[in-house]
């Protein structure tokens, strides 16, 4: 198999199709496009728990593992109330980069006012670059549950902030040097200050004020991984305006330049919200100084559209992200 997420077919055969749910206080378990577990409480309260490893990058790798997760938690419409970690070293790693890797963690945990509620660390022969894996928990009621699954024929897809973010500020940190060669130190420096950006907890907030039925944050695959997995999640069709998916031209620059699509570029703190208020949604996340826009809408059927113009192209299962190609 290569690099990146497994394919959506192995997923289904070799790992969804052997797990059994057999607990009821599970409400939500594993699904293709779902990205969290909801386990019911007495009463109307859940928990919601998600986890992701940090592999593409070593660049900023307590910041990103703590806002992957946190976006996975506040695109079910929960709050986030701490995460777990999991910190596997190298050998040789120093201790002064483990502090400051944790140092990262404390402070966009400060941030967001969650707890590292605990973990493991252990320096192993089994890796070669450090891997940090974190584990979220939030906390909803059971009524505001919000999935992936529940985009709906009619409604309009919300997009926020710009496509190829996350992986725009990984490439300009990890290939300051190649980029240097064509690009100013300005103009990398703009493009690594991207991750700034890569929290969906705002948005997510907003947007459950509005009134919506389906988030997604936008991580591997890019934009149009994203898309497709909120059709497969809901079992819809869906068609996207190529010309309204922002991307800020740091991006355009850096994927031109190393022969990368914007749209299938890692793009953690990109969100996509299916709501029947589009116009609302986008109005109250400008208002907070949030970049949106409206880019397609959800249709019947099995058809995932990106139009261009004249030309149309049909999304597919996600495969290997761009950002692998060069890291």
């Amino acid at each position: 198999m290569k690099i990146g997420k497994i394919p959506e077919t192995i997923l289904k055969r070799s790992v969804l199709k052997q797990i059994k749910h057999r607990r009821e206080e599970v409400l939500l378990g594993p699904a293709i496009g779902e990205d969290c577990s909801v386990i019911g409480l007495n009463g109307d309260e859940v928990f919601v728990l998600s986890t992701d490893p940090i592999t593409g990058t070593v660049q900023d790798i307590g910041t990103l593992a703590v806002h992957i997760t946190a976006n996975d938690i506040a695109s079910s419409g929960a709050e986030i109330i701490g995460i777990m970690l999991s910190v596997l070293l190298p050998e040789n790693t120093s201790e002064t980069e483990l502090k400051g890797m944790m140092h990262d963690v404390d402070i966009v945990c400060e941030q967001l006012q969650i707890e590292v509620l605990g973990g493991h660390t252990e320096v192993t022969k089994a890796v070669n670059q450090p891997i940090v894996t974190v584990t979220g928990i939030g906390k909803m009621k059971k009524s505001d549950m919000i999935k992936t699954s529940g985009a709906k024929p009619g409604q309009e897809i919300v997009m926020t902030k710009w496509a190829g973010l996350e992986g725009t500020a990984i490439i300009a940190k990890a290939k300051e040097q190649e980029l240097a060669s064509k690009y100013s130190a300005g103009f990398i420096k703009e493009a690594g200050k991207m991750i700034d950006y890569i929290s969906v907890v705002p948005e997510s907030r907003i947007a459950m004020k509005v009134g919506v039925s389906a988030m997604h944050d936008v991580t591997e695959g890019g934009i149009f991984g994203a898309l497709w997995e909120i059709g497969a999640a809901s079992k819809v069709g869906l068609e996207v305006d190529m010309q309204k998916i922002q991307l800020r031209q740091e991006t355009v620059e850096i994927c031109e330049f190393f022969d990368l699509n914007p749209y299938m570029l890692i793009s953690s703190g990109c969100m996509l919200i299916v709501t029947d208020n589009a116009n609302l949604l986008v109005d109250r996340l400008k208002d907070e100084g949030i970049a949106a826009a409206v880019i397609g809408r959800i249709t019947k059927g099995n058809d995932r559209i990106v139009i261009n113009n004249d030309e149309q192209r049909y999304l597919e299962p996600p495969k290997t992200d761009e950002l692998y190609k060069i890291m």
